[in-house]
């Protein structure tokens, strides 16, 4: 938001919007997600191999297509898609096209290989892959107030809030479905509504193939009694504040975002956590053999480096809990089985 405008009263959705895809906005800066938190991407190599792998499932079930699509969505600074066009074997590399989706400017350096885009390409055959965008679409946020009404929550550019008018519509529908709030003061949603919106748009970039939705995730049965709005600067969590200076994030409701694809007419949408999907790719964290610290102390190094980082990405508690989302669009689904 402006100046002129940080005084005025906004839902978090507008508000979060503009803080992070506006002029001057978070993810228009120079250093890009990296350099305030660091996902499955950063974490570890390993990750953009497991895609790799998944991309080259994907190749299989499409009966190996003469263009094979690779689109990554909120791209960052292009390190997965740069990450999996390195880990792909040549056959299925000639044939694959790299797409990076990103609201700022394509990055310095990055592979030539690469398409830089501010929207998925429509149309294409191959793998979509959202690695932490969601939590980033603009939600707006429900509290119940002390009459047991359930509210919009209005905030300002510093981040004081205050309640606003009463939820209805399409929003209060959503929430009665997918997070219902007891009449209790205090108690907070998040309305995920536009990110099922979002979702169903990116897969329907696809002509065929597989859309992958990886984050921070609950379900109906387990949503959080004070939502999950949060801020992140300079890799430590923070309050959210709608200025510009950092990141705003809520975890998402994926549950309701496969549902709203079946609703759409396209089922077969299945979640998992992200350690059940990555040790299906070969990512199991288990320590290499001791004898081979005896026969090849420097490979028995390295094995066990990788086995600490695979151990990070699966982990109970950590990265291992996130959520994927997978919905295949006119295949069958890759990873089952």
């Amino acid at each position: 938001m402006t100046g002129e405008t940080s005084g005025q009263w906004h839902g978090w959705r507008t508000a979060a919007q503009a803080a992070l895809y506006g002029p001057g906005g978070f993810y228009r800066g120079p250093g890009g997600p990296a350099a305030h938190f660091r996902t499955s991407v950063h974490a570890s190599p390993l990750f953009a191999e497991a895609v790799a792998r998944l991309l080259g499932r994907v190749d299989a079930a499409l009966d190996r297509p003469e263009s094979l699509a690779f689109v990554d969505m909120a791209a960052g600074r292009g390190e997965l898609a740069g990450g999996v066009l390195a880990a792909l074997p040549a056959d299925v590399l000639a044939r694959t096209r790299a797409y990076a989706v990103e609201i700022a400017g394509r990055p310095d350096g990055l592979d030539d290989r690469i398409e830089w885009l501010a929207a998925p390409p429509r149309g294409v055959t191959g793998l979509l892959f959202a690695n932490e965008w969601l939590d980033n679409v603009p939600v707006d946020v429900a509290e119940v107030d002390a009459a047991g009404a359930v509210r919009r929550v209005l905030v300002r550019q510093d981040g004081t809030e205050r309640l606003g008018e009463p939820v209805g519509g399409a929003a209060a529908e959503w929430l009665a479905r997918w997070w219902p709030l007891p009449a209790e003061e205090g108690l907070r949603a998040e309305i995920g509504l536009p990110r099922d919106e979002a979702w169903a748009d990116a897969v329907a970039s696809l002509g065929r193939g597989l859309a992958v939705a990886v984050d921070y995730a609950h379900s109906r049965d387990a949503r959080p009694p004070f939502g999950t709005l949060t801020g992140f600067r300079a890799g430590r969590e923070t309050a959210p504040v709608p200025d510009g200076s950092c990141d705003i994030t809520a975890h998402v409701a994926l549950d309701a975002c496969a549902t709203h694809m079946a609703a759409r007419g396209l089922p077969g949408a299945r979640l998992l956590h992200q350690r059940d999907a990555l040790r299906t790719l070969g990512i199991t964290g288990a320590r290499p053999p001791l004898t081979l610290a005896s026969d090849q102390p420097a490979a028995y190094v390295r094995a066990l480096a990788s086995a600490g980082e695979a151990a990070e990405l699966t982990a109970p508690g950590g990265l291992g809990d996130f959520g994927w989302l997978l919905q295949p669009v006119g295949i069958t689904d890759p990873l089952d089985g």
